[in-house]
């Protein structure tokens, strides 16, 4: 082997000298560890060396920088290297021209029958045209670049699957000069939350859903106690299930305590239970949501109803991890991670002396604070199709163009909850695939009155929130506000029945029987006022 080879080699086996001890391992002379088949393949060729370990957070690439590596061929060794991590990598240059890609990555992001290596990691994983930070996107590399260390993003990534959250991890590859030669990215799916509609999970692609998803992927791994903030109907619930499912407590269970519904004396003994006797109808002893709750995720929904009595009990909770049952002396240990959730102002509650301030200062370690819907519009088209999807799963509803419209602008001051209801209710009243403006103002009146000049139908298909339009007084039933709307298309209608039947998204032969009903219903209606009209 010749003098050039030999450094070579050498060269090449710091670097993954290097790699490795980012991993974990440790390098002193021969001590690098075996446990990577390829690293003990350089082992003889690190006598030599005794590597100084980097800077946390960063590689040292040693002599590397005299020994370029290419966008169309990077050396076998470290994409061998690359290929043994089970995480999906990819290393890339400051052009962000991709120079490896593992295994994992390849299987798990790589499109179909294409090969990444050349190509830009922007151009792979956003089909942009230019880097992320100049398309509107947060660009771990342009961040590690101005702070000089690891940074992690959450972004929307293109998959042979369809768009997914994915965590990224950037750190970048020092030269022997100190400077940022390469960086690699560890890529994690979040499966928690989807940016294309889904029959669970979160859904969304908003900028605000997005900086939320953000905090729930830092936080779930740790064993942090995480406060979740926002409006009712936001689903505080669903996020508290993505961060127990993004955390290493996923396979235990995730126990829920609705808060708000336990009474003072019920309290205690539901988180913690009881003891044989501890009180009239105790005859047995009892585990408490705290112990069904172990090695998993306690979540208390509504912590801000809790009775201030109670409060100093959860805070021993949280504080030391102990408690007792009712009834009981022995101190017992609780091993669970508390996620707590309210739509009250508990900021305004301590200082009005409702909430304990020790307490609000426990639970809030990692607040969340969850985006109301119309902070999120453009993610009702999304939450609409996966809510019909959901609500009436053996159809194939869609909303026509005017309809979504009209949908996008309403209020929902119940948020996603209220645009559910909202989408049930349409669902039963259609008779047909496709869910029109007539349909919706049908709904939108059951809940809020029938139509009227001015208002509903009128005000739905105009666009002008329902809020803003005169509010009738509420209907008899539901079938009065059906045939309104009926007697109202018929009115405006030009054409033939089969078009006013495509029209309200109905067959020609429902909308008989229904045009025959609304007949009955006028002719019973004219005869009081025949009646009345005679002397």
């Amino acid at each position: 082997m010749g003098a050039e080879s030999g450094v070579a080699d050498c060269q090449m086996g710091e670097v993954l000298a290097t790699f490795w001890q980012c991993f974990g391992g440790e390098v002193c002379g021969r001590s690098l560890p075996l446990g990577c088949q390829l690293a003990a393949t350089f082992d003889r060729k690190l006598a030599s060396f005794v590597l100084v370990p980097p800077k946390p957070g960063r590689f040292a690439l040693g002599h590397f920088a005299h020994t370029p590596m290419s966008a169309d061929l990077a050396p076998p060794e470290l994409a061998s290297f690359l290929d043994s991590l089970p995480e999906p990598h990819i290393l890339f240059d400051r052009q962000y021209r991709i120079v490896a890609a593992n295994q994992a990555y390849r299987q798990q992001f790589a499109p179909m029958g294409s090969s990444v290596v050349g190509r830009t990691c922007y151009a792979v994983s956003h089909r942009f045209d230019v880097p992320c930070d100049q398309a509107g996107e947060s660009c771990p590399l342009s961040r590690a670049q101005a702070t000089g260390q690891r940074e992690r993003v959450l972004h929307l990534h293109h998959t042979p699957r369809g768009e997914e959250y994915v965590n990224i991890e950037l750190t970048p590859v020092l030269n022997a000069e100190g400077e940022q030669a390469f960086f690699t990215e560890k890529m994690v799916a979040l499966k928690v939350a989807r940016g294309k509609p889904a029959t669970q999970g979160l859904i969304g692609r908003a900028p605000a859903f997005q900086r939320m998803m953000e905090l729930v992927a830092r936080v779930a791994p740790s064993q942090a106690t995480v406060l979740l903030l926002g409006e009712s109907g936001t689903g505080k619930e669903l996020v508290a299930r993505a961060v127990h499912e993004a955390s290493p407590r996923a396979e235990r269970a995730l126990v829920p305590v609705e808060c708000s519904s336990l009474t003072e004396t019920l309290f205690e003994s539901e988180l913690f239970g009881h003891e044989r006797g501890a009180f009239t109808g105790a005859n047995t002893s009892r585990a408490g949501l705290v112990e069904a709750a172990s090695g998993g995720t306690l979540f208390l929904d509504e912590v801000g109803d809790i009775p201030l009595t109670m409060q100093v009990k959860l805070l021993r909770l949280l504080e030391n991890g102990t408690y007792r049952r009712v009834g009981s002396t022995e101190v017992r240990h609780a091993d669970i991670r508390v996620v707590a959730a309210t739509h009250r102002p508990l900021e305004q509650m301590v200082r009005e002396g409702k909430f304990r301030e020790d307490l609000y200062f426990r639970l809030s370690t990692f607040p969340i604070a969850q985006p109301p819907l119309r902070d999120r519009a453009t993610d009702i088209p999304l939450l609409t199709e996966a809510l019909l999807q959901r609500v009436a799963p053996e159809r194939r509803l869609t909303l026509s163009h005017d309809a979504m419209m009209c949908l996008v602008q309403q209020p929902f001051p119940g948020n996603v909850r209220e645009l559910r209801n909202l989408l049930e209710r349409t669902a039963l009243l259609c008779d047909g695939n496709t869910i029109d403006t007539p349909h919706l103002a049908l709904a939108l009146g059951s809940a809020r009155g029938a139509p009227r000049e001015g208002g509903g139908l009128s005000a739905v298909a105009s666009g002008v929130p329902s809020s803003a339009a005169p509010q009738p007084s509420p209907p008899q039933s539901l079938h009065d506000i059906e045939l309104a709307v009926l007697r109202e298309q018929v009115r405006q209608h030009r054409g033939g029945r089969a078009e006013l039947a495509a029209r309200l998204g109905i067959s020609e032969r429902s909308l008989y029987r229904k045009l025959k009903a609304l007949e009955a219903f006028e002719q019973v209606a004219a005869k009081p006022a025949a009646k009345d009209r005679k002397p």
